[in-house]
Formats: structure tokens, sequence, C-alpha cells
């Protein structure tokens, strides 16, 4: 513990009427609670009081601004917030487990020591931001508590969990118990919600204050005022990139925050000492680059400077403050891969462009203080009658964050915070929905194709006209992603567009990459995506890119809107020069390809649409000479099994086809379509998502037969059948590690059924392999041509379950090593996935699962065509149950997927009056690729069985605070739908 001694701090007031005791603890999560609290406790040391910080952040963020003996500063971590994997990434998982091991497996003992330490200073008040710990601590002692903060940890934690499979999941609901022991909380705008708070009073913005002018600052740097400056900064986490001359414009200089003492930077740059007061510098500065916080945000809208942002992955508070730093026409987002490779200019010059606008009050510090010796004293504080309203209204919102999908941020409702009145948030604007109330599909002159009467299709061309006379210059503040897109075709040009349903697996699932026969139903949601094909010296680009052509010349360039990024996290646009795809001569390869999109997460959704350009050019020597503009927008959800990824490739490969006149066929479009996510986006899928999306029809099963992609059929539905797809809310990927680990498992067991076969045939033969058979015992059993048949099997669902049963079960192990595997076998043979020596896999499970799931289907197929009766409907359900727990069998369950099923099964066998007949409902499976996502019912088409389907809605929710989502209709894959050639309707 470190006591200030007596210096020139020159604000303390005399001796207050009753001097007071506080303990203020700071998260250990960065230097931007540091600096807003020092604000906070500046006031409360002037007015006469004592103050105890508990804190994890170098001792100079406070006394070099604070030199009094009554600041006592205690340097002890009591929790971590969110672990970095660099400084602009948070590893959620790695935040989840040190939390764990800082604060849960030693909290008994923090809770005594924080007790008997809060008594022995005689605290009158503990203050918390926003340590949770801290509340439940000062309860136990007696003492009232009070939290500072614009986010808490149990709104930052609760989409880490989700995303981490829900481990740490008890970690949530102890962080948000702990905050409900603190009397209110003074909420800092740009706030997330924070429904674990009885009750809120709002303060204005907490910012340091200025030391220097900035012609003093610029005096001491020896900078001349008419020079532009822009200060980077990336926190107290040095981000260790090499900085370039180049990058800045020409005159430019850049003051760099936490540059190692080892970096070595070019004339242009100037470094800043560790303990820099950042905003005496700020307030000198021109513009700032780097990640929204809240000491960044709230300094920048103080002082009126334009923030350069670079949006960072999983720092959840990030949209909330956003939105505010844009309203006030302060900041502009700079896309990451242009900060890593020195594309600065464009976005530095135009941040020049900005006139910040905050006019609120920056006074937070002092409003703050003032409450907190009010409390101290006795006096009570209390919102009374909204605070249900508010905390409901904070609860809504945090179930919007929950229901998304990971790393995605949440919409920001448009009656939400003080945003109706003080930030002028509104609602995002949802995919597809139009802002001009008269535009209309037929605005658009079909030159080619047919709508075919799909509602989706005519929204999509609504919304494109939708953009006409969109002005992005309008202070109307408009959806950035509507805002790119308002820039993107030239309507006097054709447009192409083509659509690619999701589908919901009726069987067959993840045995497709063992060469199953499966059953799939195309959906009714679907993808669009319109498409223009450019001249390079006529394509409209957006600003950066534009910078980009005057220093490289006119080159092709893709650019990609995506609607829906308002409701993720993920930035709405995509563009890259179609060079980047060449190495040399030659087109980029896959794996380099992969390396590239991965580079930046929040732009990795655009390897499933800039990625089927590389396949195509790769595996049919397309080449690309002209630019392209790309709008993408799907109504398939994803992370719910129902492949949104696959209906992204097929719609985006299929427009490009249409523009450049390629004859693709369906099922070779599907197999191109499978490359890009198999190598690109490096997701281990089988081939069955993309084949159902291209090749589908409406209100058909599609029979394919996966060795490798072969469409057997296109299976009616029977008229008194029906299926619905219900989403559990629990996230499925394909690139998960249970169903990567599962599909090495299966290739596992096929490598050892392979070897076991060989070891059979070559007993047939003791002397020789070539020598004629003489009808031995081994011969009899096994057959000479069926073990070198099975010793060369290329799909295991070639494999009967007789033959499995009785001649290979015994001998599949059900786990196996890595490094066992490896040393007996060699590799697996399975090209996207690799066996990892460390790990163990299940095998006989996944080796099980695909030889009786082929049968299965082979069976449902059958049955389908059968009597139209209730013994059909059993038979069929029965199959699908089988289905499912053979899922379960492999690791690929999750308790949602089974609720659903349990709920089917309940409804199905449940007695009813005779009136009421049998059951309508049937059977139920977990499809795709399992571990989250939808299941697949089946009953009777009639209005029982729907009734019955919203019950399993209901009683779901009940259960689990989750609404499923019901898929259910059919629509016609790409390859029936064709193209859409369209024109702009002058007038």
């Amino acid at each position: 513990m470190v006591n200030r001694g007596s210096g020139g701090g020159g604000e303390e007031a005399g001796a207050p009427a009753q001097r007071l005791v506080f303990a203020y603890y700071i998260t250990g999560h960065g230097f931007g609670h540091a600096t807003r609290a020092l604000e906070v406790v500046r006031h409360l040391i002037g007015a006469g009081h004592d103050v105890h910080v508990v804190t994890a952040a170098p001792e100079f963020v406070f006394t070099t601004e604070i030199d009094s003996p009554r600041l006592h500063i205690r340097r002890v971590l009591l929790d971590c917030g969110a672990v970095q994997a660099d400084a602009l990434t948070v590893d959620r998982l790695a935040s989840l487990e040190k939390y764990h091991q800082t604060a849960v497996v030693p909290r008994e003992a923090i809770l005594r020591t924080e007790v008997e330490w809060l008594t022995s200073i005689k605290a009158d008040l503990v203050v918390s931001d926003v340590v949770p710990v801290a509340c439940r601590a000062a309860a136990d002692a007696g003492i009232r508590s009070v939290c500072v903060t614009n986010f808490s940890w149990d709104f930052i934690y609760a989409e880490y969990v989700v995303a981490a499979g829900h481990h740490h999941r008890s970690i949530v609901w102890q962080i948000a118990e702990d905050y409900s022991h603190c009397e209110f909380l003074l909420r800092l705008p740009g706030y997330c919600p924070m429904p674990a708070f009885r009750d809120v009073i709002d303060v204005p913005l907490v910012v340091r204050r200025l030391h220097k002018s900035r012609s003093e600052v610029r005096k001491e740097l020896g900078i001349a005022d008419d020079v532009k400056v822009v200060i980077f900064n990336f926190g107290g986490q040095p981000a260790g990139w090499k900085l370039k001359k180049e990058w800045l414009p020409d005159g430019w200089l850049c003051l760099v925050c936490g540059a190692s003492d080892t970096q070595e930077l070019p004339p242009n740059y100037i470094k800043l000492a560790k303990d820099a007061y950042t905003p005496d510098l700020m307030a000198a500065s021109d513009c700032m680059l780097g990640k929204i916080g809240y000491g960044t945000v709230s300094e920048a809208l103080a002082y009126k400077l334009p923030f350069v942002f670079v949006r960072r992955d999983y720092f959840n508070e990030e949209p909330f403050l956003r939105n505010m730093l844009e309203h006030y026409q302060c900041g502009i987002e700079m896309i990451r891969r242009d900060l890593l490779t020195g594309h600065w200019k464009p976005y530095l010059l135009r941040a020049l462009t900005l006139k910040p606008c905050y006019d609120g009050q920056i006074n937070g510090g002092e409003v703050a203080a003032n409450i907190l010796q009010d409390t101290a004293v006795g006096k009570k504080y209390i919102t009374g009658k909204l605070s249900g309203a508010r905390r409901l209204r904070d609860a809504i919102v945090l179930g919007y964050q929950l229901q998304r999908a990971p790393g995605r941020d949440v919409g920001i409702p448009d009656w939400y915070s003080l945003s109706e009145k003080e930030i002028g948030v509104r609602p995002a604007v949802a995919p597809g929905i139009n802002g001009n109330a008269e535009s209309s599909f037929e605005d658009f002159e079909i030159l080619h194709g047919d709508m075919q009467g799909l509602t989706d299709t005519m929204a999509f061309l609504t919304s494109l006209s939708g953009l006409v006379g969109n002005d992005p210059r309008s202070p109307e503040k408009q959806s950035r992603e509507r805002t790119a897109a308002s820039v993107l075709f030239d309507l006097e040009e054709e447009i192409y567009v083509a659509r690619a349903p999701g589908r919901l697996d009726v069987m067959g699932g993840i045995a497709d990459y063992s060469g199953s026969l499966v059953l799939q139903m195309p959906i009714r949601e679907a993808c669009h995506v319109a498409i223009q094909r450019t001249n390079p010296i006529k394509q409209k680009l957006w600003k950066h890119a534009q910078a980009r052509q005057l220093a490289n010349g006119a080159v092709p360039v893709v650019q990609i809107v995506s609607f829906g990024s308002e409701l993720s996290n993920r930035a709405p646009t995509f563009d890259m020069d179609l060079s980047d795809f060449m190495d040399g001569d030659k087109p980029l390869s896959y794996d380099k390809a992969k390396e590239y999109f991965s580079k930046d997460p929040s732009q990795k959704w655009a390897a499933y649409v800039a990625g089927t350009i590389l396949v195509l050019m790769t595996e049919l020597g397309v080449r690309f000479t002209d630019s392209l503009s790309i709008l993408v927008s799907s109504s398939v959800p994803e992370g719910k099994g129902v492949s949104s990824s696959a209906s992204v490739e097929v719609a985006t490969m299929s427009a490009i086809a249409a523009v450049y006149g390629l004859n693709i066929a369906p099922r070779d479009l599907a197999i191109l379509c499978q490359k890009v996510e198999n190598h690109i986006v490096g997701a281990p899928c089988g081939v069955m998502d993309q084949m159902t999306s291209a090749c589908g029809e409406a209100n058909k099963l599609l029979a394919m037969v996966c060795q490798p992609a072969e469409v057997k059929e296109l299976v009616s539905i029977p008229t008194h059948v029906r299926f619905w797809g219900l989403d559990s809310g629990i996230r499925h990927s394909v690139g998960g590690t249970d169903y990567g680990s599962v599909r090495v498992g299966t290739y596992m067991g096929r490598k050892m059924l392979k070897c076991a076969a060989s070891d059979l045939l070559s007993q047939s033969f003791p002397s020789t392999t070539t020598q004629s058979c003489d009808g031995s015992e081994e011969y009899e059993k096994y057959g000479v041509e069926l073990l070198k048949s099975e010793a060369s099997l290329q799909y295991l669902c070639n494999l009967p379950p007789h033959r499995y049963e009785a001649a290979y079960a015994r001998d599949i192990p059900e786990v196996i090593t890595g490094d066992e595997f490896l040393e007996k076998y060699g590799d697996h043979n399975d090209a996207v996935t690799v066996v990892d020596p460390k790990r163990s896999y299940s095998v006989k499970a996944p080796t099980r699962h695909p030889i009786y799931e082929n049968f299965r289907v082979e069976a449902f197929k059958a049955l389908l065509t059968a009597a139209k009766t209730d013994e059909q409907l059993s038979a069929l359900g029965e199959l699908m149950y089988q289905c499912h727990y053979s899922y379960n069998a492999c690791g690929l369950g999750s308790d949602g997927t089974d609720r659903l099923v349990n709920l089917v099964q309940e409804i199905q066998h449940r007695k009813t009056s005779s009136q009421n007949g049998g059951p309508s409902l049937f059977g139920a499976k977990i499809t795709g690729g399992g571990s989250g996502g939808s299941v697949c019912v089946i009953g009777k088409n009639c209005l029982k069985s729907s009734e019955e389907i919203f019950e399993i809605q209901k009683r779901y929710k009940a259960a689990t605070g989750y609404l499923p989502i019901v898929f259910e209709g059919s629509s016609p894959g790409a390859g029936k739908f064709g193209y859409l050639k369209i024109r702009w309707r002058s007038t």
C-alpha cells in the first residue's frame, strides 16, 4: 500500500463538515476505468475526504494527477476483465477461465480479506468500477455500496459463456448476484443494459481535465501549429506493430502511445512517455486513431477530436459507445486490414472534414463525487417508480444480446437508454427493409428470369429500389450498410440477382461425408445476391478504395455489402483488389486465402462471398478483368443448423456465373461451393448443404448419395406429411471442435476397418496373395472379393450394418488418442481435418453412426411412398428418433435439442380423448452438424399438428426463456430459380 505525501495538489478544501472514508474498487480491465475513476477520486479528495483506491493499474495513473496524503493506493487484483489475444481481439474462453481463477476459486478468501480490510479502514462507502465482489464484501461488512460504470461484467461475460459452450455459466449469475447488493448505479453515457442493478442515477460524461493548452503542448513537443497531428492510441496494451513513414499523409506527424522501449519509429512518428498525460495530447492533435473504449470516446467527444476507430472483436460494450460517437459526428470506422497494411491516408484526411458536435456536460466526475458524499452520510437516492420499467428494458436488450450469434453486436432498439434523447440512436434497419415508402419491385424491368411468385424476392427488389435516391451525405441517420449500398450500383446498367435457400436436414446429416444417402428439404428462407460487373474506370468506389486506386491505378475491385451487419459484430462492407487473389501469374493458394480472410475476424464473413471468386479462378480458370459490386441479403438465420453459409455461397456463385455467362450445372456449382467452405473458410462440412441449396425443389426432398454428390431423385413430400424445423437457440457451427473431432473419429474408424479387412484378407492367403483360393475356412466365412472391397472401402456407408457387426464391430475401440492412432495407422486420410496427437477421440460411435444412418435413410425413403397410415408415420418417426440418439452417442447432442425432442415425444405419447384422435406429431431429430442448432419434426399435415408445434414453442420458452424459431414451408433451389437480369425503369 502506498500513501502519497503532501505536495502540490493545491485543490483540497479545508476540513470538511464530516471527513469521510471511501473504498474505491477499480476493475483490472484496461486503463479507461482507472482514468475515469481518477476524476471522481480527485473531487472526493478535493472535498477533504480519504480515498483508498483498490486497483491493479500502475500507480502513475493516479499519482501524476493527485498528490495528496488522503490518497491511498492498494495494489490488488480482484477481477481480470477481458483477456486480450491482441490489441483488437478478446479471448473469450481465456477471459472466463482467468476470471474463474482470479475471482471464483479464491472467492471465500477474498470476501474474508475485504471485509476485514473495509472494517479496518472504517469505510463509510464502497464505490466499485465495476468489481463485482466489492459489492458483496461491502454488504457482508454492513457498508453501503455504489457502482459507477457504463457496463457490467455480467453483460460482457454472458455472451462469452454462450460462445464457450456454457463453460463457467455460473460466473454470470454470481456476478449479477454480487451487483444486486449495490445500492444504486451511477450510470455513464453510452451504457449497456445492466438489469442486475436495483436503481440507477444517470450522470454526465466523466472526463479528465486539461492541464495545458494546445499551443503549450505543441511547443513542448517542437511541433508547429500548422502541422497536422494524429495521436495513435490503442490503450495500455502495446500493439507492437511496425509503423512506416509512408502510412501518414505528407507533412503529418503521429504521436504514439504505449510504444515499447525497443520499438523503432520512423522520423514522422514521436514516441510518447509511458506516463504522458493523454488528454492534453489529444486536445493538441487534429484527430485520433485507436480503439473504442469509454476513456477514448468520452475524451474525444469532450475535446471535439475526430476519432478514426478500428472495430474490436467481442468487446460487447463497443456498439453502444460507437453509436454515441457517430451520432455526434465524431467517428469514422477504419477497416482493420487497412490499419495493418498502412492504408491510413484516406481515413485521416476524411477525419479532418468531421465536425464533432457534442454539447453535453462533461462534469460527471464532480456530479458523481457529490452524490457519493451525500450517500456516505446517509442520504437516500432512489429513482422510484421507473426502476422496474428500466430493469425490464435492460433485460430485453440483454436477451437480444444472448440470442444473437456469438461475436455479433446486439441491435440497439430506438427506445433503449438515454439514446432516446441524448444520443438519438435509431433502430437498426433490418435486412431487406426499405427506407423509402414509395419504392417497389416494379421499379425494375425484368429482362431475364421470373420471380416465380416468391415474396422474399419481391421484397429484395423493393429494398434495392429503396436505395435509389438514398443520399449518403444526408444528415438523416442511416444504417452503415444502406449508406454503403446506396453507391454500390449504377442503376443505368444491368444488375443480376440470384437466390439460394437454406435447408432442413430431414435424414442423413453428418453421414454425408461418409457417403450416405441423405434426404434434404430446401426451406422458405433464402439468401439473395445482387451483382453488377463494371469496367474498373467506371466503378463507383468507396472513399478508401478510391484512394487505393489513386495510388495503384485503376484495377478490378470487388466491393461487397452485407445486409444484416447492423445486427452483428462484423463490418458491413468488404472490398479488395482482385489482384490480391493472384500469386504471380497463378491464383492464390487456398491456404494463403484462408490466412488472408482470417486476419480480421470482423470481415471473415467475406470469405463465404469473395471466396467463390478464387474457387472459380482456380478450378475453372475464370479471369476477372472487370470490377464486381455485390450486395448480399439473407433471411437464413446463422447458427441454427439450416445452412446459412451454403445459401450465401451458392447464391453468390450463381450470381457470378450469371453475370459472366458461365454455364455451371447446379451439381457442379455445389461442389465448387463446398471447396469455398472446406478450404477458404476452413469448415470441414460435407456437400449436402450446398447440393440442397443448388439442386433442391420446392415441396420435395432431395435424395442424394454423397459419393461425392449424386442426386438420386427428388422425392415429393406426401400431402398428408409435414416437416418443421425448430431452433433450440443454441448456436451450431460446423467449424466447432465437436463436429471436427467426430469427423476425425469417423475417418479413424474407416482406416481401422480397412486395416482389419486387409488382415483378414492376408489370412485367406497364408503363403502368398497370388495363389488360388482352396476353399479354406476363412474364404468360406468372408469371401475374398468381399474382403478386397472392404479393404479398399472409400465410403463407410457402403458397408452394410450386418457386415460391420459380423466382422469389425468388436475390433473398433471406443476411444483412441491421436498419437496412438498415428503410430499404429499413420494418417486418417481426410483432406479437411487434422489428427491432434494430444487429443483423445471417440471412434466407435462415430464409425457406427454413418453405417446405420445410411440404412435408416434408405428405409425412410422407402416408407415415404407406403400406405398413408399412422403406422407409416410412426415408423418414419422412429427412424428419426434413432438418428437423434445416435448423434448423442457421437457427442453431438445438446440440452436444447434434447429438450425439443423430448417435448415431441411427450405430446406424441400423451393420452387424448377419442374425439381428438391419435397423435399428430410422430418423431424428431437433431439436424445437420449437431451440437445445437435445430431439430426436424415430422407430423401430419393438419391443424392439430400446427397447434402442437406452437405448444412446444411455448413450453420450451417457459423452460428456457427462449422462443424457438419455426421453419416451415419450402422453396426452389438456386438451379430451379435461375437468375434475374434487371434494369431500373427510367421515368
